[in-house]
């Protein structure tokens, strides 16, 4: 079996969308529906707007920990990165866990997204 979607709530999808959409790009996923992206794996990343009010955990509440994806590269890594910061926005600072390298990337609700190497 293989992943077939993940959708993720925020608390405000018209901030989150440029975001994502940079991102998502940048990582060989294309947009297919307003608020969908895809990539040739058949993958698919849903954006949906959080319901408010909703507690923590909840069922239309925002969240999940957090989303990594593997760049084949460090030059791919690195293309990532700086293409989030040609579109304006925070790169943080490259992380060395063992063998991995990794950027925890902050969407606008702070879930954090890593982009990893694996030496």
């Amino acid at each position: 079996m293989k992943l077939d979607h993940l959708v993720i709530l925020v608390r405000d999808l018209n901030a989150s969308l440029p975001w994502y959409e940079v991102l998502l790009g940048l990582l060989g996923f294309a947009k297919t529906r307003d608020h969908v992206w895809g990539n040739e794996d058949g993958t698919y990343i849903d954006l949906k707007q959080a319901e408010a009010d909703t507690s923590d955990y909840g069922r239309y509440a925002p969240g999940l920990n957090h989303l990594g994806f593997t760049a084949p590269t460090m030059a791919e890594l690195h293309h990532v990165r700086d293409g989030m910061a040609a579109a304006g926005l925070e790169v943080p600072e490259l992380q060395q866990l063992g063998n991995i390298t990794a950027t925890f990337f902050k969407d606008p609700d702070g879930m954090r997204l890593e982009v990893s190497h694996y030496a």
